[in-house]
């Protein structure tokens, strides 16, 4: 499964189904867009060989005019956004083309994920790493704030990537190994055991799992 397209969607939120044991599986809703193969890259041509998908029909006016002129073009609807993957091959890509998302995912097959994690703006180490704290009793002086950050001599200096406050989450994130549950491709609905990275909305990535162990 290595260097295999993938699939864009947008999150929807988070439910729950029965499987056949009447047992109750927390999964994750991804609505998939359009899919539309938008440009093929060879190696002869571009130096790698790579397929680029549009995710989701837009107005004209959300493209700019070079976006707009590329798929005009190709004769394309607007498409918005744009995402490169690496293929060995892309022969079998048609220019035009949607992708079918009963092809590439089957139920009990592992995917990948990535997304956007939701912003949790300026934290504290406790919240942001996971830091310990200092005694919580009357008279501390010494709750939640951070400690030590260096010594004052030798080397005299804070370390490059010490954990310190700051702005936390709003990353580019995956979670790996997650199982399909469900391919609806009349709804054009995925469902996800477990959670996925983001907020409702949220614009997510979805590619086959790279281990010899996905069905």
């Amino acid at each position: 499964m290595k260097n295999s397209v993938g699939l864009l969607g947008k999150k929807v939120g988070m439910t729950q189904v029965f499987d056949k044991e009447g047992g109750a599986v927390p999964v994750t809703v991804v609505q998939l867009g359009a899919n539309v193969v938008t440009q093929t890259m060879t190696k002869e041509k571009n130096g790698y060989s790579a397929v680029q998908i549009g995710g989701f029909a837009v107005k004209e006016k959300k493209l700019n005019k070079p976006e707009l002129g590329a798929m005009k073009k190709q004769e394309l609807p607007a498409l918005k956004p744009l995402r490169e993957f690496r293929v060995a091959d892309t022969s079998s890509f048609k220019v035009g083309e949607e992708l079918k998302a009963d092809e590439l995912l089957k139920e009990g097959m592992l995917i990948d994920v990535q997304g956007t994690s939701i912003g949790k703006g300026f934290q504290g180490t406790i919240k942001r790493y996971n830091a310990g704290r200092g005694p919580m009793s009357h008279g501390s002086k010494f709750h939640r704030s951070m400690g030590s950050i260096g010594p004052g001599t030798t080397p005299g200096r804070v370390f490059k990537g010490l954990h310190m406050p700051g702005h936390m989450g709003s990353v580019t994130c995956k979670v790996t190994h997650l199982k399909v549950v469900k391919v609806d491709t009349e709804k054009r609905l995925l469902l996800v055991r477990g959670s996925v990275p983001g907020c409702d909305g949220g614009l997510l990535v979805i590619t086959p799992s790279i281990t010899k162990w996905n069905g």
